[in-house]
């Protein structure tokens, strides 16, 4: 059994340039919490064997999927949760005045960062993500 605080948890960069607190993780799945800096878009990635849920709990931002011939742009706030399929295409950026927060749940537990592949970014990339794709 584990239990985590927030405050607790080891910090890392995600391969999408946000930055992932780490929390709790299960044979079947693992869960983070996630943060984009107030104007920062993250890089365009594809999951090469995981998929995820989303919830977010602070901050007002837009999410861009592509899998196959279906696209959309959502705009997310506290209490918005969506899923990012393995395979589907995605980025995501922070359009408000304080930070972009989310818990991200992953199945099967993420396994390391070449699980994110590099793909065409929907928007210019800013911020901590610009920096580590440098």
């Amino acid at each position: 059994m584990q239990t985590a605080r927030l405050a607790d948890g080891r910090v890392v960069p995600a391969p999408d340039g946000s930055q992932i607190r780490e929390l709790v993780a299960v044979s079947r799945g693992s869960m983070v919490h996630c943060t984009l800096p107030r104007g920062a878009v993250s890089m365009a990635v594809v999951h090469a064997t995981v998929d995820e849920t989303w919830y977010f709990l602070a901050g007002t931002g837009q999410v861009w999927r592509r899998r196959g011939g279906a696209e959309t742009v959502v705009d997310v706030e506290p209490g918005v949760a969506l899923t990012i399929e393995c395979g589907t295409h995605f980025q995501f950026r922070n359009t408000g005045d304080e930070d972009l927060c989310f818990v991200l749940v992953t199945m099967p537990p993420w396994p390391g960062a070449e699980e994110a592949r590099r793909v065409k970014d929907h928007w210019p990339v800013r911020g901590a993500a610009a920096a580590a794709e440098v």
